[in-house]
């Protein structure tokens, strides 16, 4: 990687009419992460000095998504082509005289190795005035077009509408990524017109004003996949498909167990240990972290969780944000866990509702149980202490305490504490009456008898 500092201009001023969303298209989001926020991201790993996003219309949401992660936004306003698009950044940039990456919001997939690529070409001993990167679709469609010789060197950029029958035939396209220096990149923008089908300046004219003046650029070439845009909601769905079929790739690849991959759907910051098994139609939201030797049973959703070695979730479980499921926990079917923690080797087998509450280890907590959390306005906490036991349908109303090894009859609707190693009953006393129920058979047959007649 070079050591030259780098900004990256992020291109997002396009409405996004075809999305037909109140949302701006840069946020939609890919594996639970706007578009925008992949980006940020990868820019930021590489150690971009500056990260500057041109916008237009909706500049409101996507500064108040860009702010705290320390980025700028300009506006373009009005719309006048990817070069106008780029001078907007020039101001807040003023100044900074290290190498500029161009990227834009609805391309989100572009790896941190293709953008160091970009830079490593831009200060190779030929110094290329700017360095483009091209990918070879199985359509080349609209694309514009790049005529290039055997090591790269760019002869001629044409946008497809202004591009010869000869030229469309090419199959080398403009992905509109770009790498320049600073100073080479405000220069070559001042020239870019707008004699062209559109009206529009172009970015990629600066690559042809550079051979003008006897300045090389050069192209380097990508796989179609990651250079893939986002303009409509079917696009979204494809690129969505794709981040997630190389995401489970690099799971088993890693040492994953995963039945059926196609069902299997993770978030971009999905975190899995080694001889993890996962189950078919599983579903991660962001936040969740999985140790060694975990299994995670069909049909289950897992967000903003912790799941130590060895334990065991679902199937048909939900474990929502703030869920801690210790070592060799056992979290069963149609059971949900919200904000809670599960101690090592505790159990929760079926059907139980586990909410704003720590569950000591080896605790047992039986089919039905709820904690009752929420009064209509507070929650508030449920402690289960150490190899307690709670008995099925049991309802422990918070904020309460079951001390170790207590054990709460099935049933009961418990309001206050319970000592350790304590039974606790609440429930209605049963009663039994001898023959009462023949008795009313009887008198029952006989009133329908009467009605008959």
């Amino acid at each position: 990687m070079s050591k030259r500092p780098f900004a990256a201009v992020i291109l997002a001023a396009g409405k996004g009419t075809r999305m037909k969303s109140d949302l701006h298209k840069v946020l939609h989001p890919i594996a639970g992460r706007p578009m925008l926020g992949h980006l940020i991201a990868t820019v930021g790993a590489l150690g971009a000095a500056r990260q500057v996003v041109v916008t237009g219309a909706g500049r409101e949401q996507v500064e108040a998504f860009v702010a705290p992660l320390g980025a700028e936004v300009v506006t373009q306003d009005p719309q006048l082509g990817t070069a106008h698009a780029v001078q907007q950044a020039q101001a807040a940039l003023a100044g900074f005289d290290g190498d500029i990456l161009i990227l834009y919001g609805d391309v989100p997939m572009v790896r941190a190795q293709t953008m160091t690529r970009m830079l490593e070409r831009l200060t190779d001993h030929d110094q290329p005035a700017t360095v483009v990167l091209g990918f070879r679709p199985d359509d080349p469609l609209a694309y514009g077009r790049i005529v290039a010789s055997d090591d790269g060197t760019i002869e001629k950029m044409v946008e497809y509408r202004d591009a010869s029958t000869s030229e469309r035939a090419i199959d080398l396209c403009n992905s509109g990524l770009m790498a320049a220096r600073a100073a080479d990149l405000w220069s070559l923008l001042g020239q870019v017109g707008k004699a062209n089908a559109s009206g529009e300046y172009y970015l990629p004219d600066i690559v042809m004003i550079a051979a003008a003046a006897g300045r090389r650029s050069a192209v380097i070439e990508t796989e179609a996949w990651e250079v893939a845009g986002v303009n409509s909601r079917a696009e979204l769905a494809t690129v969505e498909a794709e981040w997630q079929h190389r995401r489970r790739l690099t799971a088993m690849a890693d040492g994953a167990t995963l039945i059926a991959p196609e069902t299997v759907w993770f978030a971009h910051d999905t975190v899995l240990g080694r001889d993890v098994v996962i189950e078919p139609n599983v579903v991660f939201g962001p936040g969740v972290k999985l140790s060694d030797k975990v299994i995670i049973r069909g049909f289950s959703h897992l967000e903003g969780t912790t799941v130590e070695s060895g334990a065991e979730i679902g199937p048909f479980a939900r474990l929502r944000p703030g869920a801690q499921i210790g070592k060799d926990a056992k979290v069963g079917n149609f059971v949900e866990i919200k904000k809670a923690v599960l101690g090592v080797g505790a159990k929760a087998n079926h059907l139980s509702y586990i909410g704003d509450a720590e569950v000591g280890s080896a605790a047992n907590i039986g089919a039905g149980t709820i904690t009752c959390n929420y009064d209509g306005f507070l929650k508030y906490p449920t402690k289960i202490g150490d190899g307690a036991f709670i008995g099925s349908n049991s309802a422990l109303v918070a904020p309460v305490t079951i001390g170790n090894g207590a054990i709460i009859a099935a049933g009961s609707v418990i309001t206050r504490d319970v000592a350790k190693d304590a039974l606790a009953l609440a429930r209605g006393r049963q009663e039994e009456r001898g023959g009462w129920a023949a008795r009313f058979r009887a008198a029952m047959r006989a009133k329908t008898s009467m009605k008959a007649l």
